[in-house]
């Protein structure tokens, strides 16, 4: 009986271990948007505080988890992705991370139109599940 108990747990805390790996590491993803992302976006608080410095080639991705895609005002996104916006386009974090992953493939396949196009041509082979954890502990989404 004790073997039992003791053959659950084990199981119990590996499954936990595989879920806590899946789920992205907030400050792996801080040091991956540091070298990979902030050469086009930057992101600063609602308050105007600037957290990462970075380019203006992107929108500022204070925020970005939980927002409606192509949603931030002043800055001028290409036609497909305000589209897809539109078509209730939410950043998640399935969304985010197929995007990132493929921005281009991704618009193509949501708006379901092969000459859809993105504006962002860098696309962010691993690491995605971390920079979605990092974005997402800014503002407390999940």
């Amino acid at each position: 009986m004790k073997f039992k108990i003791a053959t659950a747990l084990v199981a119990v805390t590996l499954a936990g271990s595989a879920v806590a790996q899946e789920a992205g590491d907030a400050a792996a993803g801080e040091n991956l948007f540091g070298k990979r992302c902030r050469s086009c976006h930057m992101i600063v608080d609602d308050a105007g505080a600037t957290i990462v410095k970075g380019g203006r080639t992107g929108p500022n991705l204070y925020g970005v988890i939980g927002r409606e895609a192509a949603s931030v005002e002043d800055y001028r996104y290409k036609k497909s992705i305000e589209e897809a916006g539109e078509k209730g386009l939410v950043w998640d974090e399935a969304s985010f991370e197929a995007y990132v992953q493929d921005p281009t493939g991704f618009l193509r396949d949501y708006l379901d139109d092969k000459g859809a196009r993105s504006g962002m041509t860098f696309k962010l082979r691993e690491g995605a599940p971390d920079v979605y954890a990092y974005l997402a502990s800014l503002t407390g989404e999940k």
